[in-house]
This record gives structure tokens, C-alpha cells and sequence, in this order.
């Protein structure tokens, strides 16, 4: 799955991804997007609460690909991604009665999404995966890379093997919780105030978990740097 399906944030160096996240400069548009959103979303969960599905069905339809990039990111796996995907809309179609509009509808199904997927993960065991396509496709105009993506070649095959297996570790080393973080920080592009919402901690919980993520990631890649395989 690529950046632009996913509706990630504009470009950045990859030394930014690791250490920044949405720019200020977007909030009064990402604030207009978000006031759109959830006024189309508040109307199809009122139709879907008097008893029209279809309704229900348009908002499957508009957040299938996010919450599917949030889950796959997560678990690193196409068939546990589509069963927990379904499983996350049957559970939301069957609570959506319920649902008082105290968060946005966009906070409660990726609430739903991560928390089922963190149990998931805690059950099963499994390990995140992250690879280069789920990364901003940016990253390989980077000075420092862009030798690894000019022209194709065995030192720049091994160079992108290494570094996606040093990446790798990184995230192996966190917790899930962690990895729910990053996905949703970085990967996805989510705000640290939207990311507390859904994880129900806050900001400085947020903030905390993605120090420390980015200083595992950002220890990895340094060390690729300075020692590349060529």
C-alpha cells in the first residue's frame, strides 16, 4: 500500500519523519477538513441509527483504506489485516446505537481499530514489520539515499536490505503500544492530540512513547549511516 493511499502528510527528510510530525502550518486546513468530515460522518451515523445499513455502508467505503493502512502497519500481515478489518466494522455496526457523538466518529472506529488490534497482537504475539513502500515514498529522494535508488545493482540491493532489516529490529524492540504510535504518528500522520483521543492517554504519554521510538529507529539508522554495506 502506498504513502498517497493512505492520505499520509506532506514529504519530509527522512530525519524529519523520525523527529517531527504534522506541520503547524496545516492545522487551519487540516481543521476545515476535519469539521467536513465529521458533519458527512454525524449524518451517516444518524441514518444508520434509524435503520438504513447503506448508510452504514458509505462509511465502511470511506474508512476501509485508512483503518486497513492503521491495522496492516500494525501487524505486517495481509490476512490478519482483513479479518481484523472486518472483525473492527462488525463490532462498530453492532455498538454504533450507542454511539452519543462525544468523539468524532473518525476518533471511535479507529479507537475500535486499535484496540482491537493491540489484543490481537498481545494474543498473538506478533511482531511489526516496516517496510520502505509504507514509509513516505519521499524518503528515497533523500541525499543520503538517493545512491541506493538511482540505478539498480547488487550494493544498492544489499544497502536496501540492510537497512530495511536494521529498521526492522527497531521495531521489534518496542511494545505494541509503541508501534500503535508510530503507525499512527508516522505512518498515517495523525496530530498528537487526535492520537491521545483514540488511545485515551495523554499527549504527554503520546509524546513520551514517540521519543522513544524514534531514538531506536533514529540509533538504527545512524548506524546504517556510518556503516552501509558497500
Amino acid at each position: 500500500m502506498s504513502a498517497a493511499s493512505l492520505g499520509l502528510a506532506p514529504a519530509r527528510r527522512l530525519s524529519d519523519l523520525l523527529s517531527s510530525g504534522p506541520e503547524a502550518n496545516d492545522k487551519p486546513k487540516r481543521k476545515a477538513m476535519d469539521q467536513a468530515r465529521s458533519d458527512e460522518d454525524q449524518q451517516l451515523v444518524a441514518r444508520t441509527q434509524a435503520g438504513e445499513p447503506a448508510a452504514f455502508d458509505q462509511l465502511v467505503v470511506k474508512y476501509s483504506p485508512r483503518i486497513y493502512g492503521l491495522v496492516y502497519n500494525m501487524t505486517s500481515n495481509h490476512e490478519d489485516t482483513n479479518d481484523l478489518l472486518q472483525d473492527i466494522f462488525a463490532k462498530a455496526y453492532k455498538a454504533i446505537k450507542g454511539f452519543r457523538g462525544k468523539s468524532s466518529f473518525y476518533t471511535w472506529i479507529h479507537s475500535i481499530a486499535v484496540n482491537m488490534t493491540l489484543n490481537f497482537l498481545k494474543k498473538r504475539g506478533r511482531r511489526y514489520h516496516l517496510s520502505l513502500d509504507d514509509v513516505d515514498a519521499s524518503i528515497q529522494n533523500d541525499k543520503e539515499f538517493l545512491e541506493l535508488t538511482a540505478t539498480s545493482s547488487p550494493v544498492r540491493e544489499a544497502d536496501l536490505a540492510e537497512l530495511q532489516r536494521r529498521l526492522n529490529e527497531a521495531m521489534m524492540k518496542l511494545s505494541e503500544e509503541h508501534r500503535a504510535v508510530v503507525t499512527m504518528f508516522h505512518i498515517q500522520g495523525m496530530p498528537h492530540a487526535e492520537i491521545s483521543k483514540i488511545l485515551k492517554v495523554s499527549e504527554g504519554t503520546v509524546r513520551s512513547r514517540l521519543f522513544y521510538a524514534n531514538r531506536q529507529l533514529q540509533n538504527y539508522l545512524d548506524e546504517f549511516r556510518k556503516n552501509p554495506v558497500s
